[in-house]
């Protein structure tokens, strides 16, 4: 799998900012195909630091109702990644 189809974004929380200030750990929103391996190697290249460990969280989607109608949000895959020390991903400080 590609660098960027692994990747889809970088998740901006108030509990992701917590996170990566106090243990340096960074939020993804990734492939629901990816393992932690391609995780990994794939933010270790795309934005050139070194990685030391990769958790991983499937979230299934929420039913909303919307009169009769009953619906469901889409499922994805949470990556928390966490970098070694001294490595920051610059994208995502100061947001």
């Amino acid at each position: 799998m590609e660098v960027h189809q692994v990747i889809k974004k970088i998740l901006i929380t108030e509990k992701s900012t917590i996170a990566r200030d106090e243990s340096n750990k960074y939020f993804f929103e990734v492939d629901r195909k990816a393992n932690k391996i391609e995780i990994g190697k794939a933010v270790e290249k795309l934005f050139k630091v070194t990685v030391a460990d990769v958790r991983v969280i499937n979230i299934l989607g929420k039913k909303k109702r919307v009169g009769r109608t009953v619906g469901q949000k889409r499922s994805w895959k949470k990556a928390i990644v966490t970098l070694a020390a001294g490595n920051r991903i610059e994208v995502a400080e100061g947001v």
